[in-house]
């Protein structure tokens, strides 16, 4: 499929090796690629050399550049997401070889196009966002399949920030709970305040569900904002990135507001501390979706546990609802075309500069965003 959103680029290609060693002495010259001069040998990246808390996020100069493959494009960054799973795969919750660059969202400008890429009418200076592996840097590099196209009138911070979180909750709302929740029904979604289910909240409004959000009392501000049919407001967890899921009975709240059915969709990134009110809340035949480990991992339970309501549960992850082009353009221009038409509001709540890593990650695992956190990168 072509990258259609993009202008048809010219067909002219460099076909000698002197063109392709301007990009850099790392891109080959073993087929033909569009360049931009400037792009260095090495670059500044926030590296994992060894596991551990944020300070294991080291900041380095002089880290290679990555070199431009057959089908794909090198990405000048200007922002880079910082999401929660970029934490445990520093900790090495989800291992990953060691070492490597840090972050798996970014956005900025196409700097070199594989001749495969150019046919897809790819060019340099592009403005695009992408998830792949290695964004806490100055340049990645994406294959062209994984690149989204960002229309006019969509920030570049905005685009980063919608291409993990915003395709995340996505899925969540249209597609992970398997048409068991109809319009019209009660959706139970935990962490409105902040992050990725700030979307989801409004995209589960827009799908027509009824929804139930919870939220800290510091973040009550900014989920005051998204629609939700009802707000369950928490105490907050001093240093923690979730609420105090104690401090109100969720379960008697859900079922007053439900007049005793509950809800047939539960949306649940916190985890451990809310994996019974999440199964509780459920009416009968609703689904249990749990997407994330802000306050630990979701310990295994009997699945005799589901029979009271014959109840499911999920584990979803965001590469398999995105599996092939079709269906990331899919979600991504539903995504921008809600944006454009003002139907879906985006919170950035700041922008480290990649010299602070260490601290963004830890402003994040504090719990004090209200909304998207990312890297500026120079």
């Amino acid at each position: 499929k072509e990258f259609t959103m993009f202008a048809t680029a010219s067909r002219r290609v460099f076909q000698n090796a002197a063109s392709a060693s301007a990009c850099s002495k790392n891109l080959t010259a073993f087929f033909p690629v569009r360049c931009m001069s400037s792009i260095p040998s090495t670059m500044k990246a926030a590296v994992v050399r060894e596991v551990g808390d944020a300070h294991a996020l080291k900041v380095e100069t002089d880290f290679p550049t990555p070199e431009l493959k057959a089908g794909g494009v090198i990405v000048k960054n200007q922002y880079a997401g910082i999401n929660f799973i970029d934490t445990y795969h520093r900790k090495g919750l989800y291992p990953r070889d060691l070492p490597f660059v840090g972050g798996q969202e970014g956005g900025g400008t196409v700097a070199a196009v594989s001749d495969e890429a150019a046919a897809q009418g790819i060019k340099v200076g592009d403005p695009v966002a992408y998830s792949v592996f290695g964004s806490y840097a100055q340049y990645t590099a994406v294959p062209a399949a994984k690149l989204l196209p960002v229309p006019e009138g969509v920030g570049l911070d905005v685009a980063t920030s919608c291409v993990v979180q915003g395709l995340t909750a996505h899925y969540l709302t249209s597609s992970a709970h398997a048409d068991l929740i109809k319009e019209g029904e009660w959706c139970l979604i935990h962490g409105v305040g902040g992050g990725t289910c700030q979307w989801a909240a409004q995209m589960a409004k827009l799908r027509g569900f009824k929804v139930i959000g919870t939220c800290s009392k510091g973040k009550a501000d900014i989920a005051e904002t998204l629609g939700c049919d009802e707000l369950i407001v928490l105490d907050e967890v001093p240093g923690a990135s979730y609420e105090d899921y104690e401090s109100v009975d969720i379960v008697s709240r859900v079922m007053e507001v439900t007049d005793g059915k509950g809800c047939k969709a539960v949306i649940d990134g916190i985890g451990k501390s809310t994996v019974d009110i999440s199964i509780n809340s459920l009416a009968h035949r609703g689904i249990f979706i749990s997407f994330g480990n802000a306050s630990g991992a979701v310990p295994a339970f009997p699945v005799l546990r589901l029979i009271g309501k014959s109840a499911y549960v999920t584990r979803p992850k965001l590469l398999d609802y995105t599996v092939d082009r079709a269906e990331l353009v899919s979600r991504a221009d539903e995504i921008f075309g809600w944006l454009k038409d003002g139907k879906l509001n985006v919170s950035v709540d700041c922008a480290f500069p990649l010299d602070e890593a260490a601290e963004g990650h830890l402003y994040l695992e504090a719990g004090k965003s209200k909304g998207k956190v990312l890297y500026k990168i120079d």
